[in-house]
């Protein structure tokens, strides 16, 4: 399944970890923002998200390590959405 079959899910959850001020200047609609340093925070609530999650950054690096982090404890069904503009591009 491709990533854009997998935005376009219903409970598809999309997780941006950027910066708040990033996030602030533009992001997808819907989208949370739980930064990258937050993300071992936050790692049980996103265990709980109906899947999948799609993770999104600047350019797909953040995320990357954002997903790995998460797969490391055992969270499945994660995806890196990569940069916000190609993120957006697929969901349009």
């Amino acid at each position: 399944m491709s990533i854009q079959d997998i935005i376009h899910q219903p409970n598809t959850r999309i997780i941006d970890v950027r910066e708040p001020f990033e996030f602030e200047e533009e992001h997808i609609a819907g989208a949370l923002n739980i930064p990258l340093n937050q993300i071992p925070a936050h790692a049980e609530e996103i265990r709980k998200f109906p899947s999948p999650v799609v993770l999104y950054c600047r350019s797909g690096n953040r995320s990357g390590m954002a997903l790995r982090l998460l797969n490391s404890q055992g969270i499945e069904n994660l995806y890196n959405g990569g940069g916000l503009y190609e993120l957006k591009a697929l969901i349009h």
